[in-house]
């Protein structure tokens, strides 16, 4: 959720750092400040299309990605609102389908800022606000809305009539924040869901599952659960069969990774619930192809970084960054049967060896980095001594393209993972 201010230096730049200032904590889980601001800007809100509300460990971004391409591959305007961006804080703003423009953005922030009149703030408070400003005056047919940390204090959860709520997979993440147990993360996520609006549900942990469950009944909020009302399985060749209100077979996903399946049946299940949105089994075929969404195993083609390695290695890319994130990363990389380096980063609010754990018995090479730019993250000696916990030998690393270097081999699969930060300052840097 930190603003990363990378790229290339705009108007918008200076009225997002200035934004920084408005509160001294970056994160405060609280309503009440960007409800006064939306009230001073009209409460554009509640002027917005259909709003499918997305809340959740893992998963939340590539299940907005594929709802994104189903619709749009449908001929749908969608209008998403996702968090953090990689490298430029434009990517957080897509109006009936393209990234904001610089022009808009700017005047959204400035107006922003004159209706809050310097009154204490957070800058994802207040750029959210710009989001659903933006989007209150663009017509779209829909509107994917990321939350950005839990739910119930989310400045999202100003939404009061969503159309459709989805909780992807819920784990241990940003204790410090929404509680030390699952079960109490899931009753922070779990706030996003509203009186007698569905609830599409992916994979849970028990604990979490009884939490959602309760809440959905307090609020009459009809459950639409992975493995109970929905399931989808791996077809012969790595298709997708999903098998919900309906049956469908559609090819493997434009996403790597056998946890994507579940994403992809999240957003199945969630077009399935919205009245009114019927889609075409061809439509979902082609989009389930076209799904885009970097930094999620993605294999990076060209660039400086790419150039520079051994030959026949390859240079994979992906900003997973919790103990369940890591435990989905070895499960892919388990399955390519060849040596793997890893070139790791995090910051400091994660746990770097539950992260690494799972991993460890398919790392060949390890090197760390310290996230550039960021005075949050974990050095590259702190990283690597989290790393030596778990039986994984590491060397720090003073530089991305030395850790680069130093975790690749002839032959080999590289990895960098660790942190979405880190992930944006790769694609930045690799161009």
């Amino acid at each position: 959720m930190g603003p990363r201010l990378t790229g290339r230096r705009a108007p918008s730049d200076r009225i997002l750092e200035r934004l920084l200032t408005l509160h001294p904590r970056l994160i405060d889980l609280s309503l009440d400040r960007v409800m006064r601001l939306l009230k001073t800007l009209g409460d554009p809100q509640d002027e917005l299309p259909p709003v499918i509300h997305v809340a959740g460990t893992n998963g939340k971004g590539s299940t907005i990605a594929f709802l994104r391409a189903f619709l749009e591959t449908a001929g749908k305007r969608v209008h998403v609102y996702t968090s953090p961006h990689l490298v430029r804080f434009h990517e957080r703003i897509r109006l009936a389908g393209k990234v904001i423009p610089e022009k808009m953005l700017g005047a959204l922030l400035a107006e922003c800022e004159r209706a809050n009149a310097g009154q204490p703030i957070t800058f994802f408070e207040i750029t959210t606000a710009a989001a659903f400003l933006a989007f209150a005056r663009e017509d779209a047919d829909i509107a994917l809305i990321e939350v950005g940390l839990g739910g119930r204090f989310d400045a999202t959860n100003v939404i009061t009539k969503p159309a459709i709520a989805v909780l992807t997979p819920i784990s241990l993440d940003h204790q410090h924040f929404l509680g030390e147990t699952v079960a109490a993360i899931a009753f922070e996520k779990a706030g996003i869901l509203k009186l007698g609006t569905p609830v599409v549900v992916g994979p849970q942990p028990a604990e979490a599952a009884t939490v959602i469950a309760a809440r959905a009944a307090e609020l009459r909020a009809p459950l639409y659960r992975h493995g109970q009302e929905w399931s989808v399985e791996h077809a012969e060749g790595g298709g997708l069969i999903y098998r919900g209100r309906q049956t469908l077979h559609l090819p493997p996903p434009g996403l790597a990774g056998a946890h994507q399946y579940d994403n992809a049946g999240a957003a199945l299940a969630a077009l399935e619930c919205l009245p009114g949105f019927a889609l075409g089994a061809a439509a979902m075929a082609r989009g389930i192809g076209k799904v885009e969404w970097p930094a999620r195993l993605q294999r990076l083609g060209h660039g400086p970084l790419v150039k520079a390695l051994p030959a026949g290695a390859e240079l994979w890319l992906d900003g997973a960054h919790n103990a369940a994130g890591g435990e989905a990363l070895a499960r892919f990389v388990a399955g390519w049967r060849r040596p793997t380096g890893l070139v790791f980063g995090m910051i400091k609010t994660h746990d770097p060896t539950a992260f690494l754990k799972p991993l460890a018995p398919y790392v060949a090479r390890l090197s760390t980095v310290a996230i550039p730019g960021e005075t949050n993250t974990l050095n590259a000696e702190e990283s690597a001594a989290a790393a030596r916990t778990v039986g994984i030998e590491a060397v720090p690393a003073k530089s991305l393209r030395d850790a680069v270097a130093a975790a690749s081999a002839p032959g080999n699969r590289t990895l960098i993972c660790g942190s979405l930060y880190l992930a944006g300052k790769v694609l930045a840097a690799n161009g």
